[in-house]
């Protein structure tokens, strides 16, 4: 058969390597494709919610679109707009629906990619099988708009999802002005699968918001607490005399 026909039947595609950012931390998490972010355990929401807003940055100038199930809606709460606004210096403007099967976010996170008239899709549901999840991928990637799902812990089971984190807290930084205040929020962000790097997947990653530079960065070693002084005996000084 013709190479020609072959490509006009879309039986054959060009073969793309992915962009050198898609191949490190977040590995194209909010920036296009589709996307899984679960909790660790039963009461890391705000943990996971704060992960997603500060690891994924706005593609598009039109505002984030968060969908959420009435059920967990009314037992974790709700995205507070105002909070969204401090956090990122009222750079992301942010348009909200509520609905109550998870089918039903699910056709709605599909229906805000087709129209391109949103930056970011995130919605929160109960579950989402392989096909629902095929069809938001798909969509994702023909018309340009990431589309993030934010599970419960409990999810399991293949999905046609990018990447599938899950997010554990981490006690903040010592504050330097006060120590009996909390300083940066910190997460321990588990990267279970990733198709687009498959030699990353089975990593965890500490990382660190900065509020001041709007920026998420990944932390090594990092430690719980104020550092102690290290000193030296006296033995272990030697003085030399100048000159």
């Amino acid at each position: 058969m013709d190479l020609a026909l072959l490509k006009s039947k879309g039986l054959i595609r060009q073969l793309n390597a992915p962009a050198a950012s898609d191949v490190t931390f977040p590995y194209g998490l909010g920036a296009h494709g589709l996307h899984e972010v679960l909790e660790r355990a039963y009461g890391d929401r705000a943990a996971l919610t704060g992960f997603v807003l500060t690891a994924t940055k706005a593609t598009r100038p039109q505002a984030l679109f968060w969908i959420s199930q009435s059920s967990t809606r009314r037992d974790m709460g709700g995205l507070s707009e105002s909070a969204l606004q401090e956090m990122t210096k009222g750079k992301i403007s942010c348009l909200s629906l509520a609905t109550r099967p998870a089918r039903d976010a699910l056709w709605a996170a599909e229906e805000a990619v087709i129209s391109g008239a949103v930056s970011h899709v995130i919605a929160e549901v109960d579950a989402a099988d392989f096909t629902a999840t095929r069809r938001l991928a798909l969509a994702s990637v023909r018309h340009g708009v990431p589309v993030t799902l934010i599970l419960p812990y409990r999810c399991e089971g293949a999905t046609a999802a990018a990447t599938r984190w899950r997010i554990s807290t981490r006690p903040s930084t010592p504050n330097p002005y006060d120590p009996r205040a909390p300083g940066r929020p910190r997460w321990s962000a588990s990267l279970e699968r990733c198709r687009i790097a498959p030699s990353a997947s089975g990593r965890t990653f500490d990382i660190e918001w900065n509020d001041e530079t709007l920026s998420l960065c990944v932390v090594s070693g990092m430690v719980v607490g104020p550092l102690t002084p290290r000193t030296s005996s006296a033995g272990n000084i030697h003085q030399r005399k100048a000159g």
